[in-house]
């Protein structure tokens, strides 16, 4: 199985709920690297690295997210590798 990094980008109530914090959690839960920040737009970037069945966990994850939040779309892109230490919530 390949490493990869993926880039997100969900949409819908997802600021103010503990978004980022939940899906830091169940990023590391997965064995993943990466982060996960909040835009000005209203919303939440998340950079997911690691093996490429856990990251599509994190990302079938990331559809419905934490029951406080709402998810309307989830879009995202496979980008280079990169390395990041943990999964930092920015």
């Amino acid at each position: 199985m390949s490493q990869i990094c993926v880039k997100a980008l969900i949409t819908g109530m997802v600021q103010g709920v503990g978004f980022r914090f939940h899906t830091a959690h169940e990023g590391l839960k997965c064995g993943l690297t990466g982060y996960a920040k909040n835009l000005p737009d209203g919303s939440v970037e998340v950079m997911a690295c690691g093996q490429e069945d856990q990251v599509q966990q994190l990302l079938t994850w990331l559809q419905d997210g934490p029951r406080t939040s709402r998810v309307d779309s989830v879009s995202w892109e496979q980008i280079d590798w990169r390395h990041y230490d943990g999964f930092e919530i920015m």
